[in-house]
């Protein structure tokens, strides 16, 4: 070797930080030294191997960029340091993971079976409860509440109102604080190399919110004054509010956008039955009237707010924060889930830090507005089904036990049309058919009610408003989730159609009002005003989604016979759902 060759061989890399989070034979750090290239380039071949985090902080020499760097040449082992539009930002913890293996379709359903069985059983539990307690208080009504506490009036309705308020008003802020609360922000490394979310946030956060909301649910079964179910009512809101909006933005860190409607009408799933289980449990517990000296309504609270305590607990235990942190999890397997959501709505990656353009971005887009307007439009429905049902169903000539017991059929057949309609949806990769089909089944059964009909075909309709309200909302949800881009944008952006869509709640809790029995034309009116708004909104989404798509479709066919390439991979990321190889789902 000449002098000067064996000079420029010996020629100083770098001052160069190495940091390796995985594995107790790579925990250590390398303080920041001066090494030949052939010094370093054998350091890092036996001693770091392959998974290591390189980051050149200081160079002493004028380094030419070049397209790769082998292995195996010494020649080649020039510091690259690639162009900011280059780079591919961190995302979900990938850094601390191996490379993402490949896998087979049979690999693949193997692996999100295993993340379903961990996820959705305990996920499905806080709904069921969640909604049940809110819900309940319908079945109370017919066991003697609005008669023990004087309810008169529409104190009833305000009381059912007060609940929505903070829960509408917590969602968006909720869905924030769950980002930020991610575990790759709380990370540490812990000794032989281990590094895990410091406290399980999360966990900590769904125990003290859910056993909050069961003791405040397990105290109305004692309140004895108006004010006092009022007040309760507020603090089961604030109590309640973001855990609908935080566990679909979740689920969107978890599956595919079009494997998502199919888990979020299994978490969803839970709403619908637990109308079947409320009503059941509701007969159940009117048995129990006068126990200790307290009236059925009082029971059907107390061990309800019972068993939300009990779950509470019991998701502490279990509840997986984040596929980083997944313990039950192989690593290739973690790898292999951050990498699919990375490239899901994004050929160049998807991204994940927060900037104050992704708050403008989702209150900019047309999309968050108009799927709002539909998901209020289906929850209004609900709701003014879901509170009223059996009060509606008591004017057809039966008690309160057995209107309770005749509001399980229709919910039992929301149920079995929900689950249909979301493994359809993710099968044929469409959402606006079975959200038009929800509606025009809410059109058919209210149109029955406010009719002349006698008992009989009224009961008969209610089966078409259960279902259609239910077998809709996983649409409506998974829709604007599948078209934005961008965890922050899409998070916000969710939580707004959600958040604001639920004042349709407050508005479902004033449209059945006790001077309009036993037809409320008024409360099925406003129901159908609601189903045209969300069948022309939902009409409106989906024409203009496919004329954005075909738009996108013919640049991109004019940009490939001109050759141009008119953005980089970071304009890509930023552009998000507006990025010309984006295309929505219909």
């Amino acid at each position: 070797m000449s002098a000067a060759s064996h000079a420029s061989h010996q020629q100083p890399l770098g001052c160069t930080l190495f940091i390796c989070p995985s594995g107790p034979a790579h925990s250590h750090r390398l303080s920041a030294k001066w090494y030949s290239r052939s010094a370093f380039h054998d350091l890092c071949r036996a001693s770091l191997g392959e998974n290591y985090l390189l980051r050149t902080l200081m160079s002493t020499e004028k380094v030419e960029e070049k397209p790769s760097l082998e292995k195996g040449s010494d020649s080649q082992l020039e510091a690259h340091v690639p162009s900011a539009d280059d780079q591919v930002p961190e995302f979900g913890g990938e850094s601390q993971l191996p490379p993402a293996p490949t896998l087979t379709a049979e690999q693949e359903r193997k692996l999100y079976r295993k993340i379903d069985l961990h996820l959705m059983p305990i996920l499905s539990a806080m709904y069921l409860l969640s909604f049940l307690d809110r819900a309940n208080i319908a079945n109370a009504r017919l066991q003697g509440l609005t008669t023990q506490l004087n309810l008169t009036g529409n104190e009833f309705n305000i009381a059912l109102t007060m609940y929505f308020i903070p829960y509408c008003l917590g969602e968006c802020p909720a869905n924030m604080v769950l980002k930020k609360f991610r575990p790759s922000k709380f990370m540490a490394p812990w000794p032989h190399g281990t590094t895990y979310l410091a406290g399980e946030t999360l966990a900590n956060l769904t125990l003290r919110l859910k056993i909050a909301w069961g003791i405040f649910m397990t105290l109305m079964g004692i309140v004895k004054t108006y004010p006092q179910l009022v007040g309760l009512r507020i603090l089961l809101g604030i109590g309640e509010a973001g855990l609908f909006p935080g566990v679909v933005y979740y689920l969107t860190l978890w599956y595919p956008r079009h494997m998502l409607q199919w888990r979020i009408g299994l978490f969803f799933g839970a709403a619908s039955l637990a109308g079947a289980f409320g009503g059941t449990l509701a007969f159940g517990i009117g048995f129990m009237n006068g126990d200790a000296g307290l009236e059925a309504w009082s029971w059907i609270f107390i061990l309800e707010g019972i068993a939300t305590v009990v779950v509470g607990v019991v998701a502490f235990l279990v509840m997986v924060d984040f596929p980083v942190t997944a313990r039950f999890l192989k690593p290739e397997e973690r790898a292999y889930i951050v990498s699919k959501q990375k490239y899901d709505n994004s050929s160049v990656g998807e991204e994940e830090h927060f900037e104050l353009r992704h708050l403008w971005a989702a209150l900019a887009d047309w999309q968050v507005w108009t799927h709002m307007l539909i998901y209020m439009s289906i929850i209004t429905n609900l709701y003014g089904i879901t509170l009223f049902l059996p009060t509606i169903i008591s004017t057809f000539g039966h008690d309160a036990a057995v209107s309770n017991l005749l509001t399980v059929p229709p919910y039992v057949c929301a149920t079995i049309v929900l689950f249909i309609f979301a493994y359809l949806s993710d099968r044929i990769k469409k959402r606006h058919p079975f959200i038009l089909a929800g509606f025009l089944c809410n059109l058919i059964g209210f149109s029955i009610n406010i009719s002349n009909a006698s008992s009989g075909v009224k009961y008969f309709g209610t089966f078409f408003c259960v279902t259609g309200a239910y077998a809709g909302v996983p649409g409506v949800i998974a829709w604007l989730g599948n078209n934005l881009a961008g965890q922050y944008k899409r998070g916000i952006g969710m939580a707004l159609q959600i958040g604001i869509g639920h004042f349709g709640g407050a508005f479902a809790s004033n449209m059945y009002r006790t001077q309009d029995k036993p037809r409320f034309i008024i409360g099925h009116a406003c129901e159908l005003m609601f189903v045209g708004i969300g069948l022309i909104a939902t009409l409106v989404a989906a024409v203009n989604s496919d004329r954005i798509n075909r738009k996108r479709d013919a640049m991109a066919r004019a940009a490939a016979e001109r050759g141009d390439k008119p953005y980089s991979a970071k304009e890509l990321r930023e552009m998000g759902d507006r990025a010309p190889d984006f295309r929505y789902t219909l």
